[in-house]
């Protein structure tokens, strides 16, 4: 009594080993036209004999051709990726995700936290003559928006506080 071991293949239906399927039976590479059939044995007059025993006319299979791939022709799609953009007080260079030109943004200024703050805090100092309207006038106290100047879209604010 023989006792198969650790390296031995235990007996069954199928011990003979089977290869993988090979590279193009995986992907079906060369499949594009569907297979003729089979010819059958027989007399080749033309005419086959149906089950009433009479000849009839082999029947014709009509197949439509499907377009094969050019290898030539590859689609190329370009991605560009825009980092993402900091806007502080002076012109960005960038593209325009509007228009997707290359531009430098046009600065406008508006009055923010900051602005109304430095007012308000003039007025408590007693600068209420006109004085603590200063702030307005002072673009470095002011919030900042990026505007394109081909679509003027806004792109961007830098607000001070």
């Amino acid at each position: 009594m023989s006792v198969p071991g650790p390296y031995q293949a235990a007996a069954g239906p199928s011990s003979a080993p089977t290869a993988p399927p090979s590279y193009e039976e995986t992907v079906a590479v060369n499949n594009y036209y569907p297979t003729p059939p089979a010819p059958m044995p027989g007399p080749t007059t033309g005419l086959m004999t149906g089950p009433d025993g009479k000849g009839m006319n082999p029947p014709s299979y009509y197949t439509q051709p499907v377009p094969v791939p050019n290898a030539n022709a590859i689609a190329v799609q370009t991605v560009y990726l825009q980092q993402p953009v900091s806007f502080f007080d002076h012109p960005v260079q960038m593209c325009c995700p509007s228009c997707n030109k290359m531009i430098v943004t046009q600065l406008s200024y508006n009055a923010g936290a900051l602005t109304w703050l430095s007012c308000g805090s003039l007025c408590l100092l007693g600068c209420i003559a006109g004085c603590c309207f200063i702030p307005f006038c002072v673009d470095a106290l002011q919030d900042v928006d990026h505007y394109c100047p081909n679509c003027k879209a806004l792109l961007g604010t830098y607000k001070r506080l």
